[in-house]
């Protein structure tokens, strides 16, 4: 038989503390026992943002006033082809019920506390242990020095991701200082993503490997990182980061940059068209500082990331 084709409005919502709450999927259910996030079918008529802000309110009794798209999942079971809208909620009055639930539970994407998740689910997870803010390395303008000690005071003040890019820097001393970057990451918590280098990734015991767009042309299978990104440009890059199964994408320049002398930046109507419909987070890029947050998560993006503005703040 022909599994039914089912969309679905599903919702992480969020805390300031961030932590996200999951429901425990009742009895006379398909995968009784299992945690998920909220939401339920999009009715006919009915748009993704409607049924996420109807469904909370019917199932945990809850006033959505905030609702960002964030990434559309498809899954296939063996009772329906489902596809999942995911909505970042960040913004609601009332405390959440079980009124369909057979339980509640705040918890962190790092330290879950309940199972089993889900099938379709629990990709999201990961994506939301990915940081929002990424700072991007440039030592080969500024000196080793002064890169270290802004990550020392960008580390200090919560960044949680680095990327280390830096082909214009001599082979040793690139291999040091990235040495240096990810034992300070290290001892903090946060990322440290080596870009467009896998062996050195490897050597210097990085978390990820963040591909140029020609190397994501060039890729035949998802590197073997725990973390994998990918710079974009156009839609069909980003839709070959969805092939590969990658974690996520850098997406820009959202603004002209002096990374990009001469080139105008997309901006942000351009960058939401762009990444509609995508299984994965992507993160926005060129030109941003900390004030465009907001704007980018309302177009979509997962976050941001910088080479200049990021750093020592």
């Amino acid at each position: 038989m022909t599994p039914k084709i089912v969309t679905v409005a599903a919702a992480v919502i969020t805390r300031p503390d961030g932590s996200f709450l999951l429901g425990q999927r009742g009895e006379e259910t398909f995968y009784t026992g299992y945690w998920e996030f909220p939401g339920g079918k999009v009715e006919p008529g009915e748009t993704a943002h409607d049924a996420v802000i109807r469904e909370l309110e019917e199932e945990l009794a809850i006033k959505v006033h905030g609702a960002r798209p964030w990434i559309v999942r498809r899954h296939l079971y063996e009772h329906a082809h489902v596809t999942l809208n995911f909505f970042e909620v960040y913004d609601w009055t009332g405390e959440p019920q079980p009124l369909v639930h057979s339980a509640l539970a705040w918890q962190r994407a790092d330290a879950l506390e309940v199972g089993p998740m889900l099938p379709a689910n629990g990709p999201i997870l990961k994506a939301l242990r990915l940081p929002r803010r990424f700072g991007v390395t440039h030592a080969h303008e500024i000196g080793v020095n002064a890169q270290l000690s802004a990550l020392d005071t960008s580390l200090a003040v919560g960044l949680q991701a680095v990327v280390i890019r830096e082909h214009a820097l001599p082979p040793s001393t690139r291999q040091a200082f990235a040495r240096e970057v990810v034992a300070r990451c290290r001892a903090v918590g946060a990322l440290a993503i080596v870009g467009g280098d896998a062996a050195l990734a490897a050597e210097v015991g990085a978390d990820g490997l963040q591909l140029t767009a020609a190397q994501l042309a060039d890729a035949s299978a998802r590197p073997g990182f725990e973390w994998v990104g990918a710079s974009c440009h156009t839609r069909a890059e980003l839709e070959r980061v969805a092939e590969l199964e990658l974690d996520y994408a850098v997406l820009g320049n959202v603004r002209a940059t002096p990374t990009h002398p001469g080139k105008a930046g997309i901006g942000w109507e351009q960058f939401h068209a762009l990444t509609r419909d995508l299984p994965m987070p992507v993160v926005a890029i060129g030109g941003l500082r900390e004030s465009d947050m907001s704007d980018a998560r309302g177009a979509g993006a997962h976050g941001i990331a910088a080479v200049r503005s990021i750093w020592g703040r």
